[in-house]
């Protein structure tokens, strides 16, 4: 099957796709995940697919699975940000000392120059996959990842500072 031919099939089992995303749970973002699930089938090299509604309903399971993992993530460190000292509220002297970390992690992103800076932001705090990265800054995969090295050198090297 080419592109073309799972393009068609994706067209033509569009609503069943939709269908399929938001009977395991996709709700509102349905539309959003449906777009995702087109954007990674396109990007996958392409070759013969004996079934491609079978393919198409199985990457859009791994889409799901993708989605609840991100949220698992999120939580369980929303969880452990929360539980990280418990019983003490933040005084003046903590959040005055956490602006200043802030501020000086934000300086070495932005001394990294700007794509690398937004390249870590999309992907740290957004969490955009790599692939969708690349995509979005017109770059290739290797370029992101070493953007991202080059960011996480650089935070590394703040942190062993601020711990000396």
């Amino acid at each position: 099957m080419t592109l073309a031919g799972l393009e068609a099939v994706f067209l033509a089992h569009r609503d069943a796709l939709l269908r399929f995303l938001r009977a395991r749970g996709a709700g509102d973002d349905a539309e959003d995940l449906l777009q995702d699930l087109w954007f990674r089938v396109a990007a996958a090299p392409t070759g013969p697919i004996a079934e491609p509604l079978s393919y198409l309903m199985r990457a859009a399971h791994n889409l799901m699975l993708d989605r609840a993992r991100g949220q698992q993530r999120t939580m369980r460190r929303d969880h452990d940000w929360s539980e990280a000292a418990p019983g003490e509220a933040p005084n003046a002297e903590r959040a005055l000392i956490g602006r200043d970390q802030l501020a000086r992690a934000e300086a070495v992103l932005t001394a990294l120059g700007s794509r690398t800076d937004a390249i870590f932001r999309r992907y740290r705090l957004d969490e955009v996959t790599i692939d969708q990265v690349a995509r979005e800054f017109g770059v290739s995969r290797s370029t992101v990842e070493k953007d991202l090295q080059k960011a996480y050198r650089a935070l590394l090297a703040l942190r062993s500072e601020r711990d000396a």
